[in-house]
């Protein structure tokens, strides 16, 4: 299997995405989730461009890492001065980690109106930083900026600043697709000939971002022609409309195109993996997302499951279980038996298709959709409303009552709304108040407060997704609405479901059956493990 070395940039051109921002402790905690992936590179950052990244280049020192090497990330040295004049190389330098990885102008438009210097002056910078940073013990990559827009424009100088950079020393040139806008036919040509002329010299690598949303396929056609070196986010989050995603090319490489990017081992824990950083980043997971994402191997026509329940090949690429993911059967009012049996088997085994207790949960289920309940994307709602039919549900806090009430204007920012709530918890009784941005957020903080006295586990869950559907529009602010959360504790994720003509109500139906769903599953693990 030939082997394709992978670069994550998640903590560098990630971090240039809307909304991201990550702390020191996040950075190390997500550079060792891609190390446990096996992920051989992971640019972590500009030394020289804030304390944040200074700070973390030192603390990154102490923590040992089994497969991944930090790179520090920086530009070729600035016009008209020499490398140990300029503070950003020596910061480089500072950082101390055994790969840089150092960005040129390959566009000669860049070079001329962008760093306002001569063409030879830049085929300098690049030649010199990348000789400079080789002469004191580092493994340099050279990330070729504009490259293709470069060969599109003045091919020769684009080849010229490759040469530079090769003449310097340099490992790897990455060829990148800066702006996101060529076409896969595009990107093949320009990668034939940099192969043709160069692949017996030093690495190629490739660096796309997803404009057009062809960042993977311009990717895959790189690797195919010859590139051995792969950038990318592992969520493909980033500048604009992204990075190259990792989470898609990696597992496309290696179950579909025979190479090795991976331990062929780490590939069931991809998954996983990628909802850890989704977590830390502090972003939902797109469902949607080949492989890892939620519905990757969601299925909801009645034929479609039947088929995938007598064999899943049927309309399944690859088994989930192969990246860490799980077969998922959406509950309907149009879902078969067998997929209901499916369902419930996994919390209850000793259900059978024929017993009369499938019907009863059936029409139970047909009756609350009716009312507007919707189950195909609340898992944790379907499962506790199973549970409650079968007798194995009891209740882990009873409510006396809550209350909320709004501030307009705000009191203080971050606060608008408080909450009061009233439960028994085994004859006990908490009264415990919140204060939030909004009343569903109070009331999840007045709840936590009070249940956290007795079930500590619950500080673990965190809301990450609250969804509004109006059910019947016609009623206008008369409508019932149905209100989904999405939790999680770190590790699983589930959802609930609350349907009421108030949304305060739904959201606490919603809420609650969160936190049991989060309960029931933590006293069954527990169980296990003394059995």
């Amino acid at each position: 299997m030939k082997q394709i070395i992978i670069l994550d940039s998640t903590l560098r051109d990630g971090a240039q995405g809307e909304g991201i921002s990550f702390s020191v402790k996040d950075k190390i905690h997500i550079c060792q989730s891609l190390d446990e992936l096996g992920i051989q590179y992971i640019e972590a950052g500009n030394p020289g461009s804030n304390p944040k990244d200074i700070e973390f280049f030192q603390e990154i020192k102490k923590v040992p890492l089994k497969n991944a090497r930090i790179c520090a990330f920086g530009a070729t040295r600035r016009k008209d001065t020499t490398c140990e004049q300029d503070s950003q190389i020596q910061s480089l330098l500072d950082a101390q980690t055994d790969t840089v990885v150092i960005f040129g102008k390959s566009w000669d438009f860049q070079v001329k109106e962008i760093i306002k210097t001569t063409l030879e002056e830049n085929l300098l910078m690049i030649k010199e930083t990348c000789a400079y940073l080789k002469q004191n013990g580092r493994t340099v990559f050279y990330d070729a900026e504009h490259f293709f827009t470069a060969y599109e424009q003045n091919k020769d100088y684009a080849f010229q600043t490759l040469q530079a950079a090769v003449d310097g020393g340099a490992q790897v040139i990455c060829l990148c697709e800066t702006k996101g806008g060529f076409m896969i036919d595009e990107c093949r040509k320009a990668v034939v000939e940099v192969v043709s002329k160069f692949a017996d010299k030093v690495q190629i690598g490739i660096h796309t971002h997803n404009d057009c949303g062809l960042a993977v396929a311009n990717s895959l056609v790189a690797v195919t022609e010859g590139v051995t070196h792969v950038q990318g986010v592992l969520l493909g989050f980033g500048e604009r409309t992204g990075n190259a995603n990792l989470s898609t090319i990696i597992p496309d490489l290696q179950l579909k195109m025979g190479y090795e990017c991976i331990p062929a081992e780490n590939m069931k824990k991809l998954t996983a993996i990628c909802n850890q950083i989704a977590e830390i980043t502090n972003i939902s997971m797109n469902q949607q997302s080949p492989y890892v994402g939620k519905s990757a191997f969601a299925h909801k026509a009645g034929m479609h499951i039947d088929a995938v329940l007598k064999n899943p090949f049927a309309y399944e690429h690859i088994e989930p279980e192969v990246v860490g993911n799980n077969r998922v059967f959406l509950m309907s009012e149009v879902a078969g038996r067998a997929t209901i049996i499916e369902k419930i088997n996994r919390f209850a085994p000793q259900i059978k298709k024929d017993d009369e207790i499938v019907e009863k949960i059936m029409a139970h289920m047909k009756e609350l959709e009716k009312e507007g309940y919707q189950f195909e994307g609340a898992d944790g709602s379907f499962e506790l409303m199973v549970r409650k039919v079968l007798g194995q549900y009891q209740p882990f806090f009873k409510l006396h009552y809550y209350t909320t009430s709004g501030s307009n204007p705000r009191p203080e920012e971050g606060v608008c709304c408080c909450a009061q709530t009233k439960v028994e918890v085994d004859g006990q009784i908490e009264i415990t108040a919140g204060e939030g941005d909004g009343p569903v957020n109070a009331l999840d903080i007045a709840l936590r407060k009070a249940l956290e006295k007795f079930y500590p586990l619950v500080s673990q869950i965190r809301l990450v997704d609250y969804k509004v559907r109006v059910i019947d529009t016609k009623a206008a602010t008369a409508a019932k609405v149905r209100v989904i959360i999405e939790s999680t504790d770190g590790n699983a994720s589930w959802t609930t479901v609350g349907v009421s003509a108030d949304i305060i109500e739904a959201s606490w139906i919603a809420l609650s059956d969160s936190f049991d769903y989060k309960l029931i599953h933590d006293i069954e693990k527990r169980y296990k493990k003394i059995i």
